[in-house]
Protein backbone atom coordinates (compact mmCIF):
# COMPACT_ATOMS: atom_id res chain seq x y z
CA UNK A 1 0.00 0.00 0.00
CA UNK A 2 1.31 3.44 -0.96
CA UNK A 3 1.33 5.71 2.13
CA UNK A 4 2.87 8.64 0.26
CA UNK A 5 6.20 8.30 2.09
CA UNK A 6 9.21 8.89 -0.14
CA UNK A 7 12.36 6.83 0.52
CA UNK A 8 15.41 8.79 1.60
CA UNK A 9 19.17 8.31 1.85
CA UNK A 10 20.56 4.91 0.92
CA UNK A 11 17.07 3.48 0.40
CA UNK A 12 16.24 6.18 -2.16
CA UNK A 13 19.55 5.56 -3.92
CA UNK A 14 18.89 1.82 -4.06
CA UNK A 15 15.41 2.40 -5.45
CA UNK A 16 16.81 4.66 -8.17
CA UNK A 17 19.43 2.06 -9.10
CA UNK A 18 16.80 -0.67 -9.21
CA UNK A 19 14.61 1.42 -11.50
CA UNK A 20 17.52 2.05 -13.85
CA UNK A 21 18.43 -1.63 -13.84
CA UNK A 22 14.83 -2.61 -14.56
CA UNK A 23 14.74 -0.36 -17.61
CA UNK A 24 18.17 -1.66 -18.65
CA UNK A 25 16.83 -5.22 -18.59
CA UNK A 26 14.20 -4.22 -21.13
CA UNK A 27 16.40 -2.10 -23.41
CA UNK A 28 19.55 -4.24 -23.43
CA UNK A 29 18.31 -6.79 -26.02
CA UNK A 30 17.50 -4.01 -28.48
CA UNK A 31 20.97 -2.48 -28.41
CA UNK A 32 22.53 -5.95 -28.32
CA UNK A 33 20.91 -6.67 -31.69
CA UNK A 34 22.29 -3.39 -33.05
CA UNK A 35 25.75 -4.46 -31.87
CA UNK A 36 25.32 -7.87 -33.52
CA UNK A 37 24.52 -6.23 -36.85
CA UNK A 38 27.51 -3.90 -36.50
CA UNK A 39 29.96 -6.72 -35.71
CA UNK A 40 28.55 -9.02 -38.39
CA UNK A 41 29.15 -6.35 -41.02
CA UNK A 42 32.58 -5.29 -39.77
CA UNK A 43 33.77 -8.92 -39.67
CA UNK A 44 32.44 -9.64 -43.15
CA UNK A 45 29.76 -12.16 -42.15
CA UNK A 46 27.12 -9.87 -43.66
CA UNK A 47 28.09 -8.66 -47.15
CA UNK A 48 27.57 -4.95 -47.77
CA UNK A 49 25.26 -5.54 -50.78
CA UNK A 50 22.93 -7.56 -48.52
CA UNK A 51 22.20 -4.56 -46.30
CA UNK A 52 20.01 -2.95 -48.94
CA UNK A 53 17.90 -6.10 -49.17
CA UNK A 54 17.44 -6.23 -45.39
CA UNK A 55 16.49 -2.57 -45.36
CA UNK A 56 13.91 -3.13 -48.11
CA UNK A 57 12.45 -6.12 -46.28
CA UNK A 58 11.89 -4.01 -43.16
CA UNK A 59 10.57 -0.91 -44.96
CA UNK A 60 8.26 -2.59 -47.45
CA UNK A 61 7.17 -5.80 -45.73
CA UNK A 62 7.81 -6.28 -42.02
CA UNK A 63 7.34 -2.75 -40.67
CA UNK A 64 4.09 -2.05 -42.57
CA UNK A 65 2.65 -5.28 -41.16
CA UNK A 66 3.71 -4.24 -37.67
CA UNK A 67 2.13 -0.79 -38.06
CA UNK A 68 -1.04 -2.32 -39.48
CA UNK A 69 -1.30 -4.66 -36.50
CA UNK A 70 -0.85 -1.82 -34.03
CA UNK A 71 -3.26 0.42 -35.94
CA UNK A 72 -5.99 -2.19 -36.20
CA UNK A 73 -5.71 -3.13 -32.51
CA UNK A 74 -5.58 0.45 -31.19
CA UNK A 75 -8.86 2.28 -30.45
CA UNK A 76 -9.54 4.87 -33.11
CA UNK A 77 -9.72 7.63 -30.48
CA UNK A 78 -6.06 7.05 -29.60
CA UNK A 79 -5.11 7.28 -33.28
CA UNK A 80 -6.82 10.67 -33.66
CA UNK A 81 -5.42 12.60 -30.70
CA UNK A 82 -5.12 16.12 -32.09
CA UNK A 83 -3.16 17.32 -29.07
CA UNK A 84 -0.36 14.89 -29.95
CA UNK A 85 -0.54 15.81 -33.64
CA UNK A 86 -0.37 19.57 -33.09
CA UNK A 87 2.39 19.41 -30.46
CA UNK A 88 4.61 17.13 -32.51
CA UNK A 89 3.96 18.92 -35.80
CA UNK A 90 4.80 22.29 -34.25
CA UNK A 91 8.05 20.95 -32.78
CA UNK A 92 9.03 19.31 -36.07
CA UNK A 93 8.50 22.50 -38.07
CA UNK A 94 10.43 24.56 -35.52
CA UNK A 95 13.34 22.10 -35.66
CA UNK A 96 13.43 22.14 -39.47
CA UNK A 97 13.42 25.94 -39.67
CA UNK A 98 15.91 26.46 -36.85
CA UNK A 99 18.35 23.81 -38.12
CA UNK A 100 18.41 25.27 -41.63
CA UNK A 101 18.83 28.79 -40.24
CA UNK A 102 21.96 27.96 -38.22
CA UNK A 103 23.62 25.49 -40.62
CA UNK A 104 23.12 27.03 -44.06
CA UNK A 105 26.13 29.06 -45.05
CA UNK A 106 28.93 29.44 -47.55
CA UNK A 107 30.00 25.80 -47.67
CA UNK A 108 26.57 24.30 -46.82
CA UNK A 109 23.78 25.00 -49.30
CA UNK A 110 20.08 24.23 -49.27
CA UNK A 111 20.67 20.58 -50.15
CA UNK A 112 22.86 19.66 -47.19
CA UNK A 113 21.12 22.06 -44.81
CA UNK A 114 17.72 20.56 -45.62
CA UNK A 115 18.89 17.00 -45.04
CA UNK A 116 20.59 18.14 -41.87
CA UNK A 117 17.20 19.47 -40.76
CA UNK A 118 15.66 16.12 -41.62
CA UNK A 119 18.28 14.45 -39.43
CA UNK A 120 17.49 16.81 -36.54
CA UNK A 121 13.70 16.56 -36.73
CA UNK A 122 13.17 12.93 -37.81
CA UNK A 123 13.78 10.39 -35.01
CA UNK A 124 14.19 6.68 -35.59
CA UNK A 125 10.76 5.60 -34.44
CA UNK A 126 10.11 3.09 -37.19
CA UNK A 127 13.20 0.95 -36.66
CA UNK A 128 13.91 1.56 -32.97
CA UNK A 129 11.11 3.56 -31.38
CA UNK A 130 8.10 1.31 -32.00
CA UNK A 131 9.54 -1.92 -30.58
CA UNK A 132 11.34 -0.17 -27.73
CA UNK A 133 8.38 1.91 -26.59
CA UNK A 134 5.96 -1.00 -26.78
CA UNK A 135 8.36 -3.09 -24.69
CA UNK A 136 8.71 -0.30 -22.11
CA UNK A 137 5.20 1.12 -21.99
CA UNK A 138 2.95 -1.55 -23.47
CA UNK A 139 0.71 -1.56 -26.52
CA UNK A 140 -0.94 1.73 -25.50
CA UNK A 141 2.22 3.55 -26.60
CA UNK A 142 1.54 2.58 -30.21
CA UNK A 143 -1.18 5.19 -30.73
CA UNK A 144 0.91 8.36 -30.25
CA UNK A 145 3.87 6.74 -32.04
CA UNK A 146 1.76 5.97 -35.10
CA UNK A 147 0.59 9.59 -35.25
CA UNK A 148 4.13 10.93 -35.16
CA UNK A 149 5.20 8.52 -37.89
CA UNK A 150 2.44 9.88 -40.12
CA UNK A 151 3.58 13.46 -39.49
CA UNK A 152 7.20 12.65 -40.28
CA UNK A 153 6.38 10.67 -43.40
CA UNK A 154 3.77 13.04 -44.82
CA UNK A 155 5.06 16.47 -43.78
CA UNK A 156 8.59 16.57 -42.34
CA UNK A 157 10.28 14.42 -44.97
CA UNK A 158 8.35 15.95 -47.87
CA UNK A 159 9.16 19.47 -46.71
CA UNK A 160 12.89 18.78 -46.30
CA UNK A 161 13.19 17.03 -49.66
CA UNK A 162 11.46 19.95 -51.38
CA UNK A 163 13.66 22.52 -49.61
CA UNK A 164 16.78 20.62 -50.67
CA UNK A 165 16.13 21.76 -54.27
CA UNK A 166 16.07 25.49 -53.54
CA UNK A 167 19.69 25.86 -54.65
CA UNK A 168 18.30 26.12 -58.19
CA UNK A 169 20.86 23.69 -59.56
CA UNK A 170 18.29 22.34 -61.97
CA UNK A 171 15.40 23.94 -63.84
CA UNK A 172 12.14 23.92 -61.90
CA UNK A 173 14.01 22.09 -59.12
CA UNK A 174 11.63 23.05 -56.33
CA UNK A 175 8.42 22.10 -58.15
CA UNK A 176 9.96 18.82 -59.30
CA UNK A 177 11.04 18.07 -55.74
CA UNK A 178 7.52 18.72 -54.46
CA UNK A 179 6.08 16.36 -57.05
CA UNK A 180 8.63 13.67 -56.17
CA UNK A 181 7.90 14.11 -52.48
CA UNK A 182 4.18 13.66 -53.03
CA UNK A 183 4.84 10.64 -55.21
CA UNK A 184 7.10 9.22 -52.54
CA UNK A 185 4.37 9.58 -49.93
CA UNK A 186 1.85 7.73 -52.08
CA UNK A 187 4.28 4.93 -52.93
CA UNK A 188 5.48 4.44 -49.36
CA UNK A 189 3.68 1.46 -47.79
CA UNK A 190 3.91 2.64 -44.18
CA UNK A 191 1.33 5.47 -44.29
CA UNK A 192 -1.03 3.17 -46.16
CA UNK A 193 -0.51 0.44 -43.57
CA UNK A 194 -1.36 2.90 -40.79
CA UNK A 195 -4.46 4.19 -42.60
CA UNK A 196 -5.62 0.66 -43.37
CA UNK A 197 -5.10 -0.35 -39.76
CA UNK A 198 -7.09 2.69 -38.59
CA UNK A 199 -9.89 1.73 -40.98
CA UNK A 200 -10.00 -1.79 -39.53
CA UNK A 201 -10.00 -0.32 -36.03
CA UNK A 202 -12.86 2.08 -36.80
CA UNK A 203 -15.01 -0.53 -38.55
CA UNK A 204 -13.96 -3.47 -36.33
CA UNK A 205 -13.26 -5.57 -39.40
CA UNK A 206 -11.11 -8.70 -39.14
CA UNK A 207 -9.02 -10.63 -41.64
CA UNK A 208 -9.21 -14.39 -42.23
CA UNK A 209 -7.06 -16.32 -39.77
CA UNK A 210 -4.46 -17.52 -42.35
CA UNK A 211 -3.92 -13.92 -43.48
CA UNK A 212 -3.71 -12.70 -39.90
CA UNK A 213 -1.10 -15.32 -39.05
CA UNK A 214 0.95 -14.42 -42.14
CA UNK A 215 0.88 -10.72 -41.29
CA UNK A 216 1.77 -11.60 -37.70
CA UNK A 217 4.87 -13.50 -38.79
CA UNK A 218 6.05 -10.56 -40.85
CA UNK A 219 5.26 -8.13 -38.04
CA UNK A 220 7.21 -10.21 -35.52
CA UNK A 221 10.23 -10.13 -37.83
CA UNK A 222 10.21 -6.32 -38.03
CA UNK A 223 11.91 -5.50 -34.74
CA UNK A 224 14.87 -7.93 -34.77
CA UNK A 225 15.65 -7.43 -38.45
CA UNK A 226 15.33 -3.63 -38.15
CA UNK A 227 17.67 -3.48 -35.15
CA UNK A 228 20.20 -5.76 -36.83
CA UNK A 229 20.00 -3.59 -39.95
CA UNK A 230 20.69 -0.43 -37.94
CA UNK A 231 23.95 -1.96 -36.73
CA UNK A 232 24.83 -2.99 -40.26
CA UNK A 233 24.17 0.53 -41.59
CA UNK A 234 26.38 2.02 -38.87
CA UNK A 235 29.19 -0.35 -39.77
CA UNK A 236 28.82 0.40 -43.47
CA UNK A 237 29.04 4.11 -42.72
CA UNK A 238 32.32 3.61 -40.87
CA UNK A 239 33.73 1.47 -43.64
CA UNK A 240 32.78 3.93 -46.40
CA UNK A 241 34.12 7.09 -44.79
CA UNK A 242 37.42 8.02 -46.47
CA UNK A 243 37.59 11.74 -45.81
CA UNK A 244 37.49 13.22 -42.33
CA UNK A 245 34.41 15.39 -41.84
CA UNK A 246 34.98 18.55 -39.75
CA UNK A 247 33.21 18.59 -36.39
CA UNK A 248 31.54 21.88 -37.23
CA UNK A 249 29.64 20.19 -40.08
CA UNK A 250 27.79 17.65 -37.97
CA UNK A 251 28.12 18.38 -34.24
CA UNK A 252 25.53 21.22 -34.22
CA UNK A 253 22.93 18.98 -35.87
CA UNK A 254 23.72 16.09 -33.53
CA UNK A 255 23.26 18.42 -30.55
CA UNK A 256 19.94 19.71 -31.90
CA UNK A 257 18.71 16.18 -32.47
CA UNK A 258 19.72 14.65 -29.16
CA UNK A 259 19.07 17.55 -26.79
CA UNK A 260 17.13 20.48 -28.26
CA UNK A 261 14.39 18.46 -29.96
CA UNK A 262 13.55 16.40 -26.84
CA UNK A 263 13.67 19.52 -24.69
CA UNK A 264 11.38 21.38 -27.09
CA UNK A 265 8.88 18.51 -27.07
CA UNK A 266 9.02 18.44 -23.27
CA UNK A 267 8.34 22.16 -22.93
CA UNK A 268 5.59 22.35 -25.54
CA UNK A 269 4.03 19.08 -24.40
CA UNK A 270 4.05 20.13 -20.75
CA UNK A 271 2.56 23.50 -21.63
CA UNK A 272 -0.34 21.84 -23.45
CA UNK A 273 -0.69 19.09 -20.82
CA UNK A 274 0.39 16.34 -23.21
CA UNK A 275 3.49 14.19 -23.45
CA UNK A 276 5.02 14.38 -26.92
CA UNK A 277 6.28 11.08 -28.30
CA UNK A 278 8.41 11.72 -31.28
CA UNK A 279 8.77 9.38 -34.12
CA UNK A 280 11.58 6.83 -38.03
CA UNK A 281 14.79 7.79 -39.21
CA UNK A 282 15.10 7.14 -42.88
CA UNK A 283 17.14 10.24 -43.62
CA UNK A 284 19.96 8.06 -44.94
CA UNK A 285 17.55 6.35 -47.35
CA UNK A 286 16.13 9.71 -48.49
CA UNK A 287 19.60 11.17 -48.92
CA UNK A 288 20.88 8.26 -50.97
CA UNK A 289 17.86 8.46 -53.27
CA UNK A 290 18.01 12.23 -53.74
CA UNK A 291 21.80 12.66 -54.02
CA UNK A 292 22.25 14.37 -50.67
CA UNK A 293 25.55 14.61 -48.84
CA UNK A 294 26.68 11.11 -47.84
CA UNK A 295 29.30 12.44 -45.45
CA UNK A 296 26.69 14.43 -43.55
CA UNK A 297 24.36 11.50 -42.99
CA UNK A 298 27.17 9.04 -42.28
CA UNK A 299 28.08 11.05 -39.22
CA UNK A 300 24.46 11.42 -38.18
CA UNK A 301 23.92 7.66 -38.42
CA UNK A 302 25.95 7.34 -35.22
CA UNK A 303 23.45 9.41 -33.28
CA UNK A 304 20.01 8.81 -34.77
CA UNK A 305 19.27 5.53 -33.07
CA UNK A 306 19.90 7.06 -29.63
CA UNK A 307 17.35 9.82 -29.97
CA UNK A 308 14.15 7.88 -29.41
CA UNK A 309 15.17 6.91 -25.91
CA UNK A 310 16.13 10.49 -25.08
CA UNK A 311 12.80 11.76 -26.34
CA UNK A 312 11.02 9.39 -24.00
CA UNK A 313 13.23 10.20 -21.02
CA UNK A 314 12.36 13.86 -21.51
CA UNK A 315 8.63 13.08 -21.69
CA UNK A 316 6.78 13.46 -18.41
CA UNK A 317 4.10 10.89 -19.17
CA UNK A 318 6.63 8.33 -20.35
CA UNK A 319 8.73 8.86 -17.22
CA UNK A 320 5.74 7.95 -15.08
CA UNK A 321 5.04 4.89 -17.19
CA UNK A 322 8.65 3.71 -16.92
CA UNK A 323 8.38 3.88 -13.14
CA UNK A 324 5.25 1.75 -13.34
CA UNK A 325 7.06 -0.79 -15.52
CA UNK A 326 9.97 -0.92 -13.09
CA UNK A 327 7.63 -1.40 -10.12
CA UNK A 328 5.75 -4.18 -11.91
CA UNK A 329 9.00 -6.01 -12.74
CA UNK A 330 10.12 -5.87 -9.13
CA UNK A 331 6.68 -6.95 -7.94
CA UNK A 332 6.61 -9.93 -10.30
CA UNK A 333 10.12 -10.91 -9.22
Amino acid sequence: MDLGVKPRGKLAHNTWVQNIFSVFQITFPFFALVLCGYLATRKGYLPLPAIGGMNSFVLFFALPCLLFRFGSSTPIAQLLDWNVVLVYLFCALVMVGFTIAITKGRHIGWNDASFGALVAAFPNTGFMGVPLLVALLGAKAAGPVIQTIMIDMLITSSLCIALSKLDGAEEHGFSNAVKKSIKGVFTNPMPWAILLGALFSATEMTLPKPVTVTLGLLADAASPVALFTIGAVLARSDMNIHDKVPLRDYMPVAFLKLFLHPLLVLLVGTTTCTGGRPAQCQQRVFTRRTHGSKQWTCRQDHSFFNCTGLHQLFSRRSHIQIKKVSFQIKKDA
